[in-house]
């Protein structure tokens, strides 16, 4: 077992948009547990503070699932094409102005500025974490666009989303140059970015809408991409520590990004729903998703 010098921060109090009763509650007010929001948590591995970094855990409140609707099928609508209740800007307290509602779809409005995002960008997150779960997503990408649908996300200080988070993938095959990177194109739309590629591999072309389903279960992971299952992997296994190795993540290329990824989900095994802005116009719409606990 590995030994952690544990070091907690009071924050403030930080909620999504509106902080109304009926929509903002913390996870201890929704299953009276004891919680302490807006924390942050900092693991020091005492055992390799040469190889691994300190990093620090932001622990914000959590939205209420009960303040949203669930539809005929059991899936909790986490947008509906009207309103952004519950959204935010990963490690900001409300959602950034260049996300927008367009048509009804939720749309960042791209920089052109690739992975540099300015300050009124940004990933965003659903502020709830989820543990067993099918997310449904649809999203259109504009001619050469990128982007990413991020599951078991941790707030980590100062770091980006994806340092803890598997991303299945948001491309424009055709024009994005990352379809032709990777491994045997493990960076095309709905693989597992940099690791798994999505085989067959069926994404409509950039303006067109396609369907992203992400499964998570008890370790196990699907992605399917408009309605064919393209991907199968399970996490905490040794197979998940040989895929990371084999990849960007690798513990002697990026060891914070090794040691959170190899935890994906955390202690809890648990996470938020996160969507990227890599700086292109991209748009998500009936976004829903179904707890498997």
């Amino acid at each position: 077992m590995k030994n952690f010098l544990i070091i907690t921060l009071s924050l403030l109090l930080l909620s999504c948009g509106g902080r109304g009763e009926e929509a903002i509650k913390t996870v201890a007010e929704t299953e009276g547990e004891l919680y302490a929001p807006g924390q942050e948590t900092v693991f020091i591995d005492v055992e390799q503070t040469e190889v691994t970094p300190a990093y620090t855990i932001i622990e914000n409140p959590q939205v209420n699932l009960a303040a949203f609707p669930v539809d005929k099928d059991g899936y909790i609508i986490l947008f509906d094409g009207s309103c952004t209740k519950g959204w935010r800007g990963y490690g900001k307290d409300e959602l950034p102005g260049k996300w927008i509602i367009e048509d009804g779809a939720l749309k960042i409005l791209g920089s052109g500025a690739g992975e540099a995002q300015d300050l009124d960008g940004g990933d965003v997150i659903f502020a709830h974490k989820f543990k067993n779960f099918e997310l449904s997503v649809d999203w259109k990408a504009s001619k050469g666009g990128n982007s990413g649908i991020f599951y078991l996300a941790q707030e980590i200080r100062r770091q980006p989303i994806y340092i803890s988070a598997p991303e299945s993938q948001i491309l424009d095959n055709e024009y994005h140059v990352d379809a032709k990177m990777g491994i045997d194109g493990n960076r095309q739309s709905s693989s597992l970015y940099d690791m798994i590629a999505a085989k067959p591999q069926n994404a409509n072309p950039f303006d067109q809408w396609n369907n992203t389903t992400i499964t998570v279960f008890k370790g196990t992971v699907l992605h399917a991409q408009n309605g064919v299952n393209v991907l199968e992997y399970h996490l905490w296994t040794q197979q998940w520590t040989e895929m990371l190795q084999a990849s960007k993540f690798s513990q002697a290329k990026w060891p914070l990004a090794f040691e959170l990824l190899n935890n994906a989900g955390g202690a809890k095994r648990e996470g938020y729903i996160g969507l990227q802005d890599h700086g292109d116009d991209i748009w998500f719409r009936n976004i829903k998703i179904k707890l498997l606990d």
